[in-house]
């Protein structure tokens, strides 16, 4: 494994760690809960009855919470996993190249006989290792307590919830590492990252209560990313998949481009 990718991956070890954990122990959590959910399904959807129809279905929250896609999209895919990867993309997206020339140590690597082309590509391989741990994460600890509970879980759904959660970070992940070769500043790209996931999310939100700004979803990263037919049914919606993997594609192709006569002074 090459020096600079080896590095990387130490960098980040405490980072990936303690992420893992919140996604394993609390996938793991919500699992051991759910037989509990489906055994008192109808007086839990009695009770959400009283919330205006528009606010359930901007949250992921429509059918019932006995649906195994329901509840992991309700609880997991449309709260923590959008939160945790946007914590390790705005870190590891914007250290790199931002975050190290503020401090100095970009210095280093780059005054040694790797090219820059191929130094961001290492941290760009670092970055795809670290979302593929976090999105095995993401449903590692629900499969793992739903055998041992008896909660019924298909597996084939569940790990095909891996490469959406995927290509969801890996866009955001691209965004940032493009963000922070533009900009050079790990606030500035991590702020116009953040700022731009939360306008996305609500943008999304937007659209699912007011039909007529249903077209503003086409803008958002949210409107291409839903686990509940992948859990549920187990179909994989390909053209999402395919234009989040273009994103992310993209964005990390120009940063690599960018990065290659980026002036490092200005």
């Amino acid at each position: 494994m090459n020096g600079v990718l080896r590095l990387e991956l130490r960098r980040s070890r405490s980072l990936i760690v303690w992420l893992t954990v919140v996604l394993v122990g609390y996938g793991a959590f919500l699992a051991a809960l759910y037989p509990t959910l489906r055994a008192n399904a109808a007086a839990i959807e009695e009770y959400i009855r009283i919330y205006p129809k528009e606010f359930m279905e901007a949250f992921g929250m429509t059918g019932s919470l006995a649906d195994p896609g329901v509840f992991f999209t309700s609880y997991i895919a449309s709260w923590i996993w959008p939160i945790v990867v946007a914590i390790a993309c705005v870190l590891l997206g914007t250290r790199a190249v931002a975050a190290d020339l503020d401090r100095g140590f970009l210095e280093l690597p780059l005054s040694t006989s790797i090219s820059r082309t191929r130094y961001l590509a290492l941290t760009i391989a670092h970055q795809v290792i670290v979302l593929g741990v976090l999105s095995v994460a993401c449903v590692i600890g629900v499969l793992v307590v739903g055998a041992l509970v008896g909660a019924g879980f298909d597996v084939g759904r569940f790990l095909l919830v891996i490469p959406v959660a995927f290509t969801f970070g890996a866009a955001i992940m691209g965004a940032s590492t493009l963000l922070a070769v533009m900009t050079l500043s790990r606030g500035r790209a991590g702020g116009i990252a953040v700022g731009g996931l939360i306008l996305m999310y609500l943008l999304e939100v937007a659209g699912r209560i007011e039909p007529g700004l249903n077209d503003l979803r086409t803008i958002s990263l949210f409107r291409y990313f839903n686990t509940m037919p992948v859990v549920s049914e187990g179909v994989v919606d390909l053209v999402a998949l395919a234009v989040l993997g273009l994103v992310a594609a993209s964005c990390w192709v120009l940063a690599l481009v960018l990065f290659r006569r980026r002036d490092l002074v200005a």
